[in-house]
């Protein structure tokens, strides 16, 4: 049903336009040919709007066009905003009146379904949610708005950026119970395995945030969140390029949260150009007064990033190869089975991103020791202490997993619904677990809520002092003694992990990230596909880590580095 009324919210948006196809002349425009948005980034359609060839409402027009070609296939979408026509015409007439608000003036936008928006409901992708309607937008939200971009739909999401189910029966990426699976446009079809084949996509498509509707060129850029890995993984799974902030960057209020140590908004684009556009709209001026995090970083002059996107970014740039874990499997101190590592085409992916690098004039610095997993001590060893996520790991049984996110959840979860006030569905994490329990046959429990379970059995007095112990492991283990010791050792400027790999060492202390598309490799999963199914390739990128509030120079090295390879691939089932 929700699919359905996405579709429905289509048409009646297209129609309102007097024509329901690709391609239409726009009355409010004097273009002479038809514009195409796909794969055309926002530099261009800004260009292409100041030159009078095209203007915000036809791009909609254009963009919503293809939602309504492709969206049964990929599922990319859960709400449409009704009136992006009338936004996208009010944008028009402030650049006829010689107004023009920055780079993302009239551009189509989409945003992550936990960000809150008070003219389209904001669910988590929970079904507790379906329809609510917040009493106050997020502060990104905002600023998009005041950037001049146009809001033109929310996107799909795992529900409550997967903190619901956990194991036994881990919810797969981008399912909730309110909108089902999302599919991937590099392989948008069911996974036929028996043990799996439950409806989920064959091709996964990576953390809780989508990039199925920016791949597919339903928009031209969008807006995900992380905690860890939720920004980073559906970029490397959907082929984009990226952008994990440091905590604190950008403001969090009015996102729903899992832990406020940990999450962030951040940009997802099919460029890095149109990363650091985006990245700069969502950054504040000064800091948020309800977000004090916001403090950590310094926005750059005019809160533009785009004067770091250089050429020869990598050139004298130190890189440093963590190889233990990251791409080579190694056993963990006290275990006997070795972890992590690359399979051959995601080595020979690397192999050939280091000769680019090195090509470039990058110092590669290979071996790079990481402390906090080469330590011989499991209880000071980072690969020994997992986030607590599952229903193996309640009270009595975490002592040897961090409980920062499930205590977090609990915490923060409670707090951001007493700012709804008495509009709020549920009340308390509590009341959530017991909607979902009475609603199984509406897919509130097709995963369980294990992870929700741990949670709300979390003591918050009780638990502080372990909650404060774990934080503080977490810190020293992806930060002090993890990527600063090597970064610092070896005057790096930054650390290369494969795809998203580095995701959770760098989510721990709040550190960014900044990925790069390279390519497809062959899409290798056990147990294996049926021989006849022919698994189609999977997109892989590479990711460029730092210290905190280093964004500048990490997309330096990561638009040089997209300059040299330019292995993007677009998806081929929404041509």
């Amino acid at each position: 049903m929700r699919r359905v009324a996405v579709v429905v919210v289509v048409l009646a948006v297209l129609l309102s336009t007097g024509c329901a196809r690709s391609g239409v002349t726009d009355p409010a425009t004097t273009a002479a040919r038809p514009f195409s948005v796909v794969e055309t980034g926002i530099p261009e359609l800004q260009r292409a709007m100041a030159e009078g060839r095209v203007t915000s409402r036809q791009l909609v027009v254009e963009y919503l066009t293809r939602i309504g070609l492709y969206e049964d296939q990929v599922k990319a979408v859960i709400t449409v905003n009704p009136k992006v026509l009338e936004e996208a015409e009010a944008l028009d007439r402030e650049r006829a009146a010689g107004r023009v608000r920055g780079p993302l003036h009239g551009i189509p936008i989409a945003i992550k379904d936990n960000i809150q928006t008070t003219d389209m409901p904001t669910t988590g992708g929970t079904l507790a949610f379906d329809g609510y309607r917040p009493p106050y937008e997020a502060t990104v939200t905002r600023l998009l708005r005041e950037a001049g971009a146009v809001l033109i739909a929310k996107t799909v999401m795992t529900e409550l950026a997967n903190w619901v189910g956990g194991a036994p029966t881990p919810m797969p990426a981008n399912y909730g119970s309110l909108a089902g699976f999302g599919f991937n446009p590099y392989d948008p079809r069911r996974d036929p395995r028996e043990a799996t084949n439950d409806g989920r996509p064959a091709l996964a498509t990576g953390g809780s945030s989508s990039g199925i509707g920016t791949t597919a060129s339903f928009w031209a850029a969008n807006v995900g969140t992380e905690t860890s890995g939720s920004i980073l993984s559906p970029a490397n799974q959907t082929g984009l390029a990226a952008v994990k902030p440091t905590v604190g960057r950008i403001s969090r209020y009015g996102i729903i949260p899992i832990v406020a140590d940990q999450d962030t908004a951040g940009p997802m684009a099919r460029t890095l150009t149109d990363a650091a556009i985006l990245l700069g709209a969502l950054e504040s001026a000064v800091p948020d007064p309800n977000d004090p995090a916001t403090r950590r970083c310094q926005a750059p002059a005019n809160r533009d990033y785009t004067p770091h996107l250089k050429r020869d970014g990598l050139k004298g740039a130190r890189i440093g190869i963590p190889r233990a874990f990251f791409y080579d499997k190694v056993t963990p101190p006290g275990e006997t089975t070795e972890r992590g590592g690359l399979n051959d085409g995601q080595a020979a992916a690397m192999a050939d991103a280091l000769e680019i690098l090195r090509r470039e004039g990058a110092i590669i610095v290979d071996p790079v020791v990481l402390p906090s997993v080469a330590d011989p001590d499991p209880a000071n060893n980072y690969l020994t202490f997992p986030i607590c996520a599952g229903a193996s790991q309640g009270k009595g049984a975490d002592d040897k997993c961090t409980i920062v996110l499930k205590y977090g959840m609990k915490r923060d979860f409670n707090a951001w619904l007493r700012t709804l006030g008495p509009s709020a569905p549920v009340k308390t994490l509590t009341e959530l677990r017991s909607f979902n329990s009475l609603r199984p046959a509406r897919g509130t429990l097709k995963y369980g809520q294990s992870r929700l379970d741990i949670s709300d059995e979390i003591d918050l007095e009780a638990d502080r002092a372990r909650y404060e112990a774990d934080r503080a492991k977490d810190l020293a283990l992806g930060g002090a003694r993890g990527i600063d010791a090597a970064l610092k050792e070896h005057r790096l400027d930054a650390l290369l992990f494969p795809s998203w790999s580095g995701a959770d060492i760098a989510a721990r202390p709040g550190y960014p990230t900044v990925i790069v598309p390279f390519g497809l490799i062959a899409h290798v999963q056990a147990p294996p596909f049926p021989d006849a199914f022919q698994a189609r390739p999977t997109p892989f990128g590479l990711s460029f880590t730092g210290t905190a509030c280093t964004e500048p120079r990490l997309l330096e090295l990561g638009y040089s580095f997209e300059q040299a390879s330019k292995r993007r691939v677009p998806p081929p089932s929404t041509p």
